[in-house]
């Protein structure tokens, strides 16, 4: 494992996302003595499964999934993440986040934490989840896949999270059970851009019943 390598990866079915996010990708500033690789994953038949693909391909210690439609704004944000990254007790951080998830599942039915400017077919703005932010981070049960940051690999749950929903409040939960701990990082502005669009959420309550069976809640 290269304990100075930061690998980005994306599951990517649109050309034209993925050229904007490798933009932002080429404009960061890289800390002395690390390097960086992207993988984009083509055709994937669910989000773990992409993940669980990429993660074995590469031999980065410090791996970011995130969705092609994100954009990385912050270009100094590496050295804040593996500051974060420095106890080794923080095995995952995310933008946003649900310091307790509520007992449906739903992340957004409960209070979240965290911020990231969010841009859809009329605006662009800054998004809050709340005024809370601790630091050097908040611990949380669980993230959102937008941008989700580990040190260490723990297998994403492609044997029943076979889609698009659901992978990341899974692998909060994984992250959970291997011992380590799930953040949403102190920001002064936001590290990233999601550009949201419209959600499909056609398949999101067959795996939210799949989690809380799985997760007990």
């Amino acid at each position: 494992m290269n304990d100075k390598k930061i690998c980005f990866i994306m599951c990517v079915n649109n050309e034209m996302y993925e050229e904007e996010c490798l933009y932002y990708i080429n404009h960061l500033v890289i800390p002395n003595g690390y390097e960086i690789d992207v993988i984009s994953i083509k055709e994937a038949k669910s989000m773990t499964e992409g993940y669980n693909a990429a993660m074995v391909a590469t031999d980065a210690k410090y791996k970011i999934y995130m969705h092609q439609d994100v954009f990385l704004v912050k270009s100094d944000f590496i050295q804040d993440m593996l500051d974060v990254f420095s106890n080794p007790e923080v095995g995952m951080i995310g933008m946003v986040g649900a310091e307790e998830l509520s007992k449906d599942g739903c992340m957004w039915n409960g209070d979240r934490v965290g911020r990231i400017y969010s841009s859809n077919i009329v605006s662009t703005q800054l998004f809050v989840a709340s005024d809370k932010q601790n630091k050097p981070y908040t611990e949380v049960e669980a993230v959102d896949g937008l941008f989700i940051a580990t040190q260490y690999d723990v297998k994403w749950r492609e044997d029943i999270f076979d889609g698009w929903d659901f992978y990341d409040i899974s692998q909060s939960e994984e992250f959970h059970r291997a011992g380590y701990k799930v953040v949403v990082p102190y920001m002064d502005k936001p590290w990233c851009l999601h550009d949201d669009g419209i959600l499909n959420l056609g398949n999101y309550d067959k795996y939210r019943q799949i989690f809380l069976k799985e997760y007990k809640r």
